[in-house]
């Protein structure tokens, strides 16, 4: 939010020389926190006013003239392109060295003197988009030069003070306020800094409505509408606001319309309470605050169509809704060229329902934003009290023809007794009363001490659930005596043993293992899952629990798998990489029945700690890849210093390919999956001409070791033989068979190891067959060994082979 410190001062009277710095650290350390401090002048720095004397012909540009222009100590030709140039206009001119945006594009140039097709020209005269001030002074025609004649300013005078553009704004970050409804608005921060700085905060004067004719206006649910005004106001036109208005409104980042909507705009932006007028005219009878109709139609402000729900609250005449409560105000009733009476509204609405219904429509607007924090229904009245004020100096004509104002249940303020042991305790430190009690009363509190305790009654702007406990009144005692004054106080303790924290540090030794050792890319996605990817891979969604306000609506239903979201990444990365491999660990929501609405108060759903990954190759890579896919993972037990798992076929994954799957078994329990995408599941994610290994598996069934196991072996210090052999096998005989009779338990110590190096099916390999290649590590730790006894263990390896499989050599 952006907040101008001129506009502040028309309520507390800052000293002239405060220093910026200082306001925004005070700030910031006890209310709100400041995210920058712009000097707007400063944007204007080397812009002028400029007075055209005389308007001459270019003697080489049909569409360019020379402006002979006073720039108050100098008159100086300017060489200009624009359509509506004049003797005696007024004109902002940037002087070399002064900063514009060409056409009111693009980024800042400076500008500097220049001959213009053969003519000396001093500067620029700017049109309102080159000098960022297109919303205060827009034009319909390009080329069209801002006219600033109307200004009571001499040539020569600085554009910023010319037009009250000298003026310090404070960017405050939105999430340092959520739950200070009181201080979206200049008034509720002068209020602050009146607390802070001990100064004279100015009073709204009440409004006296009782000489108005009463207004037809029901309320048919209080709950939701606890206040509502209204305000017919008749004598009114469709006319700009003054300039200082609108300069106002636009610099604090909104665009000035017209006088009757301005002041709405300004009157929120000022109080914090928003506003809206509805062409009095297009008021079938009577308005009537109630709930939406079934099927009910809106058109909004935005020309956005709504089919309304009955949990909406409506402002409707007696034809039709013709506003969103809170929201935003309808296209047809809302105020038009041709209005000229309007009521005025000035309602306050309840915070949990504006949010749901913004959220329901997506329309987030500046209206919905503050309803949604819970406003302070006795803001209404000072509300009112500005804006009468303003439609009595912008119309002095007005005639106010009806009022209502109703408020059946008063607002209760707040009240909490906090116990002064309990808040020394708390703090660290005693606090005077005297001090407790001038500081909450500058912030509108009221104060008594009884029974060494403290009685607080908080003000009505701090009643709608900002202060409600003992920790809140801790808060604003702390806050308003300066975190900066609180000793620091080093917390003393001991450690008397180390803690091994095994299954914390499980998933980073993983995701270090992946990372660093298998050279993969770890992604984060969204809790949620695209509709189009869970169809593909999933399937089934029944069991999936799904968002009541979903980020979209193809975004509802919650992970329950991390293979969906690795689809839509590798969808999106598929153009740019031939190969490559990404993984993922987060939190899983478990399947369940949740074709009911969920009711999160009757239980928490489950969710475990899951990792999953994605390896993607060109199809005549496929072999490779399923290799590298299942290295990793079958290495990853020995880096991860976890219990081992065996990879066997049970029970086929729906999203995997009919042939290519593993499931991951521990202790007879399918823990996790190794599967290639089927094809008509890659197809239906728009993965074209890729083929995508998926593996997932549960963290949670992973059994770390307390610790390593690993064994320190010498490197040996005779030399070890690597001698490979190509056997024949039947097609049918697996690996790991192999290698359990060419390397058993009890096997010949000159056999070190044993490895495969790789497999062939072709035309030398007779019908049935497969030539398997595999190499043997022979050596002694005590000797070296002779070609004999090397031949002697390679053939002991192919004699066991032989009698187990009926291996044979290749012919």
């Amino acid at each position: 939010m952006k907040l101008s410190l001129n506009w502040i001062k028309d309520y507390v009277k800052l000293p002239e020389d405060m220093d910026m710095a200082k306001l925004a650290y005070d700030l910031t350390m006890s209310t709100v926190e400041v995210e920058s401090v712009t000097d707007l002048a400063r944007e204007f720095d080397g812009m002028v006013i400029g007075q055209i004397t005389e308007v001459l012909p270019h003697p080489d540009a049909t569409k360019l003239r020379i402006c002979r222009t006073d720039l108050g100590s100098e008159t100086r030709d300017i060489v200009c392109g624009g359509i509506n140039l004049s003797p005696g206009m007024k004109v902002a001119v940037a002087c070399p060295g002064a900063k514009v945006r060409w056409h009111g594009q693009g980024e800042l140039v400076e500008i500097g003197n220049a001959k213009v097709r053969g003519v000396e020209s001093y500067g620029m005269i700017c049109a309102s988009s080159e000098i960022g001030l297109f919303d205060l002074f827009p034009y319909t025609e390009d080329a069209t030069i801002v006219d600033l004649s109307e200004f009571d300013a001499d040539p020569g005078t600085p554009l910023a003070k010319a037009l009250s553009l000298d003026d310090i704004i404070l960017e405050i970050d939105n999430k340092s306020m959520t739950n200070r409804p009181d201080l979206w608005g200049h008034y509720g921060i002068a209020r602050e800094l009146s607390a802070l700085y001990s100064l004279p905060l100015l009073e709204f004067e009440p409004f006296n409505s009782s000489s108005i004719p009463p207004l037809t206006i029901s309320v048919l649910d209080p709950q939701r509408c606890p206040r509502y005004i209204g305000v017919r106001i008749e004598g009114l036109s469709v006319k700009p606001s003054p300039f200082e208005l609108q300069s106002r409104i636009w610099r604090v980042g909104m665009r000035p319309i017209n006088a009757l909507v301005d002041i709405t705009n300004y009157v929120m932006l000022a109080t914090g309470q928003p506003t809206h007028a509805f062409d009095s005219d297009n008021i079938q009878g009577h308005i009537t605050v109630r709930r939406a109709n079934p099927d009910e139609k809106l058109l909004l402000l935005n020309d956005k169509e709504l089919s309304l729900s009955t949990e909406d609250l409506v402002i409707a005449d007696d034809e039709c809704a013709v506003g969103l409560a809170g929201v935003m105000g309808g296209a047809k009733d809302s105020v038009l060229p041709t209005t000229n009476k309007i009521i005025l509204e000035i309602a306050n609405f309840e915070a949990l329902a504006i949010r749901k219904t913004a959220a329901r429509y997506e329309t987030r607007t500046e209206a919905a934003t503050r309803y949604e924090k819970a406003l302070d229904p006795e803001r209404c009245a000072q509300t009112l009290s500005l804006a009468m004020g303003l439609f009595s100096d912008l119309y002095p004509d007005a005639i106010l023809t009806g009022f209502s104002d109703s408020y059946p249940t008063p607002l209760t303020r707040a009240s909490v007794t906090v116990s002064l042991d309990w808040l020394a305790k708390r703090l660290g430190k005693t606090i005077p009363n005297d001090e407790i009690q001038d500081k909450l009363q500058r912030l509108g509190f009221t104060v008594t001490f009884a029974n060494n305790a403290l009685n607080v009654v908080a003000p009505t702007w701090r009643s709608t659930g900002d202060i409600e406990i003992k920790a809140d009144i801790m808060e604003e005692v702390s806050r308003m005596h300066g975190f900066e004054n609180f000793e620091p106080t080093p917390i003393t303790t001991s450690f008397t043993s180390s803690i091994n924290q095994i299954d914390l540090d499980l998933e980073r030794k993983i995701k270090e293992y992946l990372a660093f050792r298998c050279g993969m890319q770890e992604v984060f996605t969204y809790p949620w899952m695209t509709a189009s990817y869970v169809t593909a891979i999933l399937q089934d969604d029944s069991s999936i629990l799904s968002l009541a306000t979903p980020p979209s609506p193809d975004e509802k239903q919650l992970r329950s798998s991390l293979i969906p979201n690795l689809a839509k990444a590798v969808q999106v990365n598929q153009r740019n990489y031939s190969e490559f491999s990404i993984f993922e660990t987060a939190l899983l929501l478990q399947d369940k029945d949740y074709s009911t609405p969920y009711d999160p108060r009757e239980s928490l759903p489950s969710q475990r700690k899951c990792l999953a990954g994605a390896f993607v190759s060109d199809p005549q890579n496929l072999i490779s890849s399923f290799r590298k896919a299942k290295g990793i993972l079958e290495s990853l037990p020995r880096y991860a210093h976890i219990a081992p798992y065996d990879f066997i076929k049970t029970k086929k994954p729906v999203w995997a390919d009919p042939v290519v799957w593993l499931n991951i078994v521990q202790d007879n329990n399918i823990i996790g999956n190794l599967a290639l995408l089927q094809k008509k599941a890659a197809m239906d994610c728009g993965i074209k001409n890729k083929q995508v290994l998926f593996f997932e598996l549960d963290l949670e069934s992973l059994v770390p070791f307390p610790s390593r196991s690993n064994k320190f072996t010498h490197l040996p210090e005779y030399p070890m033989t690597e001698y490979d052999i190509s056997l024949l096998f039947d097609s049918s005989v697996a690996w790991k068979d192999i290698l359990s009779q060419a390397f058993p338990k009890e096997h010949d110590e000159l056999i070190q190891s044993v490895s495969f190096v790789d497999e062939y099916k072709g035309k030398q390999v007779p019908e049935g067959k497969k030539s398997v290649t595999l190499r043997l590590v022979i050596g002694s730790l005590q000797k070296t060994l002779t070609s004999s006894a090397i031949e002697s263990a390679a053939n002991s390896v192919v004699k066991r082979l032989e009698k187990s499989f009926g291996a044979e050599f290749r012919s």
